[in-house]
């Protein structure tokens, strides 16, 4: 099963959020079909065309936005005003703006923290969820990945991740990041923004892909700033928010999708999510990693969205 073809958005958008942020906001796909909003990873990662082509454009309206300091909404790269409770704020003024009652949300990575989160506050708006690659965002799930855990697997990755950060301060690797990519030491600031999105992307396949890894140097300024900002404040939700308040999520299907060898977030987060989460159908992908274009998250995520009316039942 293939993605479907190249589609350019009808109608584009730029909406302003409080009093300095601008987000753009795209559709495509058939006007009259069932809404289905994608939300990016990251956070700070920002859409690509290709997101728009694991829908099918003769059922679904399909909506991608990038949120704050991402992609092609401005001010590029800024954390001023960033923060969890503003983006689902975010997404609730979207989704109002374009006069959508009720969608279905497809999160990927960060992207499913988001939905899940959106969803909790205002689980009206949700017809269903799809999310691959569940990121619970508990601080043993950004350890993991920033100081112990993931090294382990990649070594040498890891090696070159960490060369420019003093050997005293290899403790809190995230800390000695934030401090440098925030800092005044712009050239500084850009190498390790660019060392910060390759780590991530060598991560996120099963097997070496450089078309993964180029993907996340594009957007890397506003990956690894907004990135830093969220993890070095916990994703400003409370320890383990998401699981607690999960009875909130009770009415409201969900797919969940998950690379059994995923090392950005291990698949233990996506267990974790459905062992609590009552109208879950987890899909673990034996052969695959993080990405969503690794070969068997695509195939299932198309399989899930072939079945529409599943989604909106």
């Amino acid at each position: 099963m293939s993605i479907f073809s190249k589609i350019e958005p009808y109608k584009l958008d730029y909406l302003t959020v409080g009093n300095d942020h601008k987000l753009y906001i795209e559709q495509s796909g058939n006007p009259s079909g069932i809404p289905v909003l994608f939300l990016h990873g990251g956070p700070g990662a920002g859409t690509s065309s290709i997101y728009r082509r694991f829908f099918d454009p003769t059922k679904y309206r399909i909506i991608l936005f990038d949120q704050r300091g991402s992609g092609k909404s401005s001010p590029y790269g800024s954390i001023n005003n960033n923060t969890s409770q503003k983006l689902i704020e975010d997404i609730k003024n979207i989704l109002d703006f374009l006069d959508i009652k009720k969608t279905i949300i497809y999160g990927g990575s960060w992207g499913s923290t988001l939905a899940l989160l959106f969803s909790q506050k205002y689980p009206s708006y949700v017809y269903s969820m799809v999310l691959r690659g569940v990121f619970l965002c508990r601080k043993s799930d950004i350890m993991w990945f920033y100081q112990r855990g993931a090294h382990e697997v990649f070594p040498d990755y890891w090696s070159d991740f960490i060369s420019l950060i003093p050997t005293d301060e290899r403790s809190d690797i995230l800390s000695a990041y934030h401090k440098r990519i925030h800092g005044d030491d712009l050239e500084l600031s850009k190498e390790l923004c660019k060392r910060w999105a390759i780590w991530e992307g060598r991560c996120s396949t099963l097997y070496p892909s450089d078309d993964v890894v180029n993907q996340f140097d594009e957007c890397a300024i506003s990956l690894s700033k907004i990135e830093t900002h969220f993890f070095q404040n916990d994703c400003f939700i409370e320890e383990n928010q998401i699981i607690k308040n999960i009875d909130v999520l009770k009415n409201i299907k969900c797919e969940i999708i998950h690379g059994r060898y995923d090392i950005v977030c291990p698949f233990k987060q996506a267990y974790d999510l459905h062992k609590v989460y009552i109208n879950s159908k987890l899909h673990i992908i034996e052969d695959a990693g993080h990405s969503l274009l690794e070969p068997g998250i695509t195939k299932k995520l198309l399989e899930i969205f072939n079945s529409h009316d599943e989604l909106i039942s």
